[in-house]
């Protein structure tokens, strides 16, 4: 039985191995089979990210808010002053975050959602506090913006500032080299580009970080995200010996390491040209459809999702008429522009054929919408660039 595409920024299409992992018997998290497989996802991980063996993965069953979470609770303490760099939805929920671990948050705003904010930007409010964090949102899934991580990442340790970086909508699928870029925790979920189903938060730490949660004057006040519970358990894993502190989702951790092993083996340059190119043949077709896009210059718009505007007498209706053609994609969500757009999401697995089948499936939808729109001329502009 066919069913339509599953075109959101997350969950998004599996592959097939993936998905038989997640149908075997569960096995148990000690049996040494597991320990095995859990030990290599550590290693392969730590790949993923591109940072060495003296940064530590942690791989714990939540969301990709946990993982934000994680991130703040043993890095921050209540007192400590933290830069927020806001580019919508997420970079707000950083915020909320902070602020419950007792934090001083400043929050610096782009300038309206689809902007952006540039290193200097960045650079001149370091100079007016003493900051000990800055988080960074790599791609707000609100307004489809990519933030110039690496810029603000060497901004942020000229200040002497530990950096965190929300990567749930861009690892896997932007350009991120943590260790050399100076990043302290990159952070993400599995159900995004990484290509697992939703269930684990996935987060790599740098030596400065461990090191700041070991100096903590305070005990970590979740107790789930604790890391003093769960590096013994990570390092277990890792030196192929069992460890108990919570159980493990098991099915999505051997779903995990097929998928990471698949990312290791298309190679990590070769997949942020992937999707690269998948985003160009998306945003091309998009501007040949006379449509506009929320972020505002296409310099700072993300490879992993793409957010078009309705066009004029056009509004969510429209997103039913494309799950007819066979596409399912997202409404809007930055709560200032909610009605205003659509995302379409474009990254793990997509193939060039999903892309265009997604694409038409929008052409249609538009013209049941009735907004005037030549066929095929959405498409043609992708394949210009997808051959």
């Amino acid at each position: 039985m066919s069913r339509p595409l599953l075109m959101i920024p997350g969950p998004i299409e599996f592959t097939d191995e993936v998905l038989a992992a997640m149908s075997l018997p569960s096995p148990s998290h000690v049996a040494p089979e597991f320990i095995a497989v859990f030990g290599h996802a550590l290693k392969d991980l730590r790949a993923v990210f591109l940072a060495d063996e003296s940064h530590q993965p942690f791989v714990i069953a939540g969301s990709g808010t946990l993982a934000m979470d994680s991130a703040i609770a043993n890095v921050v303490e209540a007192g400590d002053k933290v830069l927020v760099v806001n580019t919508g939805f997420f970079s707000d929920r950083m915020a909320d975050i902070c602020r419950r671990y007792g934090a001083e948050v400043d929050s610096l705003d782009a300038a309206a959602p689809g902007d952006t904010l540039s290193a200097e930007q960045v650079a001149v409010q370091l100079e007016k506090a003493d900051y000990d964090l800055v988080t960074i949102t790599h791609v707000d899934t609100s307004t489809g913006v990519l933030t110039d991580v690496q810029g603000i990442t060497a901004a942020a340790k000229a200040a002497g500032a530990l950096v965190v970086v929300d990567g749930v909508c861009a690892t896997a699928g932007e350009a991120m080299p943590q260790q050399a870029w100076g990043v302290d925790v990159y952070l993400t979920a599995s159900q995004k580009a990484i290509g697992v189903p939703p269930g684990l938060a996935l987060l790599v730490a740098s030596p400065a970080a461990l090191d700041k949660w070991r100096q903590r004057r305070t005990p970590v006040a979740s107790y789930y995200s604790d890391w003093g519970y769960w590096l013994p358990i990570m390092n277990a894993y890792e030196g192929l010996s069992p460890a108990y502190f919570a159980t493990p989702a098991v099915n999505l951790v051997l779903a995990l390491a097929v998928s990471l092993r698949q990312l290791l083996d298309e190679g990590m340059d070769a997949i942020f040209a992937r999707h690269q190119l998948m985003s160009d043949a998306v945003k091309a077709a998009i501007g040949a459809m006379g449509l506009g896009q929320v972020p505002t210059a296409s310099a700072h718009a993300a490879h992993t999702l793409t957010c078009p505007r309705y066009p004029q007498g056009v509004d969510a209706t429209m997103l039913g008429y494309v799950r007819d053609g066979g596409a399912i994609l997202a409404g809007g969500l930055h709560p200032d522009i909610k009605g205003d757009y659509f995302r379409i999401g474009h990254m793990g697995a997509v193939s060039r054929a999903d892309v265009l089948a997604t694409l038409g499936a929008v052409e249609s939808g538009l013209r049941r919408a009735g907004y005037a729109l030549e066929p095929g001329i959405g498409l043609a502009a992708a394949q210009a660039l997808l051959g």
